[in-house]
Order: C-alpha cells, then sequence, then structure tokens
C-alpha cells in the first residue's frame, strides 16, 4: 500500500489563507461580504488583494525555512492565485468602472460595445494570468535563483488593478478642492478608462517575456542597487504626497517601466546602430 503524502500545516494553511482572501474579494465586490460596509465594498476588496498578496509572500517562504517544499505545495499555490490574482481583480475592474463614485452617470454603461469590451478585457485578464501560472509551473525549477520573473508576475499584476479603488478616495478629495469644475468633471471618468486599459496591458505583459525583478528576494538578499533605493525614496515621497493615490502610481510604475525600458532600447539602439551608416 502507498503511504498517504503528508501535508505541512503552516504552508498549506498561508496558501489557503491567499484564496480565502481571493474568495473574500470577490464576494466583497459583489457587496455580498459578512458584514458590507456601505461605499467601502470596493475598498475592502481590494485590501483582501493585498492581503492575499502578503499570504503568497510568506507561504513560499515558510515552506523553505521548515524544509517543507513539495508539488502539492507548488500546485495549490498556483491554484489559489488563479483566484486571488485572476478571477477577483478582473471582476474587482467590473464593479469599478461601473460604480457611481460620485452620483448618477458617473459609471460606464454596460451595453452595446462598451459593455462587450469591458467583458472582453475581464476575461482576457482571467485567461492570461492562468496561463502565466502555468507557465511558471512548467519553467520554474529548483534551482531557480527567483531574482527576476519572465513576464509580469500575477500578483503585481493583481496590485495594479486593485490599486484603483484604493487610490480612489485621495482622487475624490483632489476632485472636490480642486477650483477647475473641468478638472474635477474629468478625473473619476479618467481614472476608470484607465484602469481598463491598464488592466489591458497587465494582462498582455503576464505573458509575455518582459524580465521583471523579484523585489522581494533582492531586497531581502542585500542585492539592491542604487537604483532600487532611488526608486524606493521616491515611493515614499509619493505615499507622503498622494496618500493613497500612490499604491496606484507605484504598481503601474513597475508593470510599465520594465516594457518601456525594453521599447526605449530597441528604438535607441537601432537609430544608434542606422546613424554611422546614413
Amino acid at each position: 500500500m502507498k503511504r498517504p503524502r503528508m501535508i505541512a500545516v503552516l504552508p498549506t494553511m498561508l496558501t489557503l489563507g491567499n484564496a480565502a482572501c481571493g474568495f473574500g474579494a470577490i464576494t466583497f465586490a459583489a457587496k455580498l461580504g459578512p458584514e458590507f460596509a456601505a461605499g467601502n465594498h470596493l475598498l475592502v476588496a481590494s485590501l483582501l488583494i493585498f492581503l492575499g498578496m502578503v499570504f503568497d509572500m510568506l507561504d513560499g517562504s515558510a515552506a523553505r525555512l521548515t524544509n517543507q517544499t513539495s508539488d502539492i505545495g507548488a500546485q495549490l499555490d498556483s491554484l489559489c492565485d488563479a483566484i486571488t490574482f485572476g478571477v477577483a481583480p478582473a471582476f474587482l475592474m467590473l464593479q469599478f468602472v461601473g460604480h457611481d463614485h460620485v452620483g448618477p452617470n458617473a459609471g460606464l454603461v454596460f451595453s452595446g460595445y462598451t459593455g462587450r469590451f469591458l467583458w472582453t478585457v475581464a476575461a482576457l485578464y482571467v485567461l492570461c494570468a492562468v496561463m502565466r501560472l502555468a507557465r511558471f509551473n512548467v519553467e520554474t525549477d529548483e534551482e531557480d535563483t527567483h531574482a527576476y520573473f519572465s513576464g509580469l508576475p500575477s500578483p503585481a499584476a493583481a496590485g495594479t488593478v486593485a490599486a484603483f479603488p484604493i487610490g480612489m478616495r485621495e482622487l475624490l478629495n483632489i476632485a472636490e478642492t480642486t477650483a477647475s469644475p473641468h478638472l474635477a468633471a474629468w478625473l473619476v471618468p479618467g481614472a476608470k478608462t484607465a484602469l481598463v486599459l491598464v488592466t489591458l496591458a497587465v494582462a498582455c505583459l503576464m505573458v509575455s517575456r518582459v524580465r521583471y525583478p523579484h523585489l522581494f528576494n533582492l531586497w531581502f538578499s542585500g542585492q539592491q542597487t542604487r537604483r532600487h533605493v532611488i526608486q524606493l525614496v521616491f515611493a515614499i515621497a509619493a505615499l507622503f504626497w498622494i496618500h493613497e493615490l500612490a499604491f496606484a502610481v507605484i504598481f503601474s510604475f513597475y508593470a510599465l517601466a520594465a516594457p518601456a525600458r525594453v521599447l526605449w532600447t530597441q528604438v535607441v539602439g537601432r537609430r544608434l546602430y542606422r546613424s554611422p551608416q546614413g
């Protein structure tokens, strides 16, 4: 008879906590939470996604520290990530763009081509997140240093989407205190349109081959460079200056800076290569 496979208790509980956060994010975004707080359901859903990121960072570290890594744990981690970083952010995006933040007619209308496009973006995000997780399981081995990712990590993509509802309160404060009524009327619809485009962008970046640094491992392994320190200083300054809105800026920068750098290098490199011949 085959011996039953042992399951590591602490890493498994942390991984399941990630899945519980993803399910909670979906239910709160749908206004089905156990203690629904009127007006804060999208904020709670976003915070649960970020809490799931904390569990996702801790379960792997706990498994390695206790020497309890296993194939079951890796598969369970991907299944839970598909909920928290795949389905939950896509559903949150749909709820965010359709929510009336400042009154009637403030949400995007889910009808006609607009509704089809929004649903397509959300579905594409889920599919890309699932493919990203499957590719990570296949291509990552035990000897991997985990210093860089091939493609945008699904937690970072989910954090980029979830950061927008967190920053909406600060954005509404800016809209209320600005002296220009045209700017106030543009901010909220502009944020919703930006979130849709950002969701589409991070979906494509998850299945790309753009290299992203593993910030958690770089910082705690002592391998940070001067550029990383400068970025941390600017991140702290952004938190002090624009408060909750800084999360959207920081995560969007992490997601979009790497492909922009690659594109810039290719364009400038080709021009420099062709200039001596001209």
